[in-house]
This record gives C-alpha cells, sequence and structure tokens, in this order.
C-alpha cells in the first residue's frame, strides 16, 4: 500500500470532514436545544453558498467575506422564522415530528426561489487561488479546500467557546440540559431559544460556504448534504458540538480513503455500512450528547 497516497487521502478526509462538523453543528443544536429537527438546515447552507457565488461574480469578493454579508442575514431570516413559525409548533404534541413537517415545507419553498434567482444551473466559486496548491514534501494542499478546512475549524471552535464561555452560550446549556431549572433562574427560554436557532442557520450559511468550495452546487444539492448531516448528529451525539465536529471528520476520514482505494459507486456503500456498524454498537452515537 502506498504511504504517501493513504496520508494524502487521510489529510483530503480531514479537510471535507471540518466542513461537514461546521455545517452539521447547528442541526445538532437545534435538535438537541429546542427538540426541533430542521430540514431546511442544509437550503440555509445553500443560501449561503449562492450568496457567496453572487457576491464573488458582482463584487469580486473573496467568499470568506463573504460571510460578513450572509451570516448576519441569515441570523435575522432565522429569528423571524422562529417567532413566526417555530413557536407557534412548540405547543404542538409531538414537536419533532410537527417540526420536520413544517420545515420540509420551507425547504421546498426555499429551494424553489432559488431556482427562480439563480436557475438550475450547477454552480462552482473560481476564485484567483482556484488552482493553486500548497506544496510540502510529498503531500498537496489545494487552497480552496484549505480555505475551506480553516474557516470551518474557525467556525466550530467560535460556536464551542461560545457556549462554554459566555453567558448566553451557558444559558443555551443550561435550556437544554434543566429548561425548568433554567426559566427559575430568570433565564428567558424563548429568547434563548431563538439565539440557538438563529446561531444554527448562520453556521449552515457559513457551512454551506465551505461545502462549496469543495464540490459544485445548485438548488437541488440540500437533498445531498442533508443526507450527511443526519449522518454528523446521529454518530456525535445529538446536541454534542464537539461530538459534531468529530463526527464530521470521521465521516471526512471514510470519504476520503475511500474514493482513494475504492471506484465511486462503493463509496457511499462503504461509508454508510461503517456508520451502521458504528451504531449498532453505539446507538446514542460516539459521544455523549451534551451541549
Amino acid at each position: 500500500m502506498n504511504t504517501v497516497l493513504v496520508i494524502q487521502s487521510l489529510i483530503s478526509g480531514i479537510m471535507m470532514g471540518s466542513v461537514y462538523a461546521l455545517l452539521g453543528v447547528g442541526f445538532s443544536l437545534t435538535w438537541g436545544v429546542l427538540k426541533v429537527i430542521n430540514i431546511s438546515h442544509a437550503t440555509f447552507g445553500l443560501i449561503g453558498a449562492f450568496l457567496a457565488y453572487t457576491l464573488l461574480k458582482w463584487l469580486g469578493m473573496d467568499p470568506i467575506f463573504s460571510l460578513v454579508v450572509s451570516v448576519p442575514l441569515l441570523f435575522f431570516l432565522a429569528c423571524l422564522i422562529f417567532r413566526f413559525l417555530i413557536v407557534p409548533i412548540t405547543k404542538a404534541k409531538d414537536v419533532i415530528v410537527t417540526s420536520m413537517i413544517l420545515t420540509f415545507g420551507i425547504a421546498i419553498i426555499l429551494e424553489n426561489l432559488m431556482l427562480l434567482i439563480w436557475s438550475p444551473d450547477p454552480r462552482l466559486l473560481t476564485t484567483a487561488y482556484t488552482s493553486k496548491v500548497l506544496i510540502l514534501g510529498p503531500f498537496y494542499f489545494q487552497y480552496p479546500k484549505l480555505a475551506g478546512f480553516l474557516m470551518s475549524a474557525i467556525g466550530v471552535l467560535v460556536i464551542h467557546f461560545f457556549l462554554k464561555k459566555t453567558y448566553t452560550g451557558k444559558a443555551v446549556r443550561a435550556a437544554w440540559q434543566q429548561p425548568d431549572a433554567a426559566q427559575l433562574y430568570g433565564i428567558n427560554l424563548r429568547r434563548i431559544s431563538m439565539i440557538t436557532f438563529g446561531i444554527a442557520v448562520a453556521s449552515a450559511g457559513a457551512g454551506g460556504v465551505g461545502m462549496a468550495f469543495l464540490y459544485s452546487f445548485d438548488p437541488h444539492a440540500h437533498n445531498l448534504w442533508l443526507i450527511y448531516l443526519f449522518l454528523v448528529v446521529i454518530v456525535g451525539g445529538v446536541g454534542n458540538v464537539l461530538g459534531a465536529a468529530f463526527a464530521g471528520l470521521i465521516i471526512g476520514v471514510i470519504t476520503g480513503l475511500s474514493l482513494a482505494f475504492l471506484p465511486y459507486q462503493w463509496v457511499n456503500l462503504l461509508t454508510f455500512g461503517l456508520l451502521m456498524v458504528i451504531l449498532i454498537i453505539r446507538p446514542h452515537g460516539l459521544f455523549k450528547g451534551e451541549v
């Protein structure tokens, strides 16, 4: 076995996995904290990718800098959606099922809006460094993948430290662990829930830009991205930020190694097969479900 090829595949897998992690962290938060399975999460990531593409084409803005526009915009949009659509369903008997139906409808609406605005043609982020490669000895790092990796790693760390070190972040964790006790201590659960939903959707926008660095995308791409979101959350543990991050890396490494040594049609079979084995051994995921 070619050792260089194995290490290079691991590197590529880690860079892919970091992007899956950033995209999956917010999905895990809404599921764990709010008990809302947001089927439209990947769609918001796709909106982030299309905004990055549009700002690049119109203004020449680097996709990473486009986050200055897309992250606040998606946060504000998420707060509106939470206030007028999510809050009413929290009174439902089965919030999880109801939320899945509602957010599936949101995903369909957003997909059709993207079709109207951007057309169904596949898009690709093409920057000044798209074709550039960093070479270190026998290994190479493609600049777009490296940019996606660094952006995703920083994004996951920022969310982690927000939850661990800030008052609002600690309130989010308290609302997940003991909602009744959190209210007794003066935490406004509705406000904290809205902030959680906003952060989750905003992080999806950043993750979408990372995915656009790796793959071409079109308004239907969120369907495939959603599969990886479920894998990240289920393997990493619902509500666990670092668990989602490690699960993303695991999935990325499995995918990277599979692409190097197997025909493409076997990659998903191996990925899902190994993850099924993991879940048989650890039904609640590899990591404890804790924000």
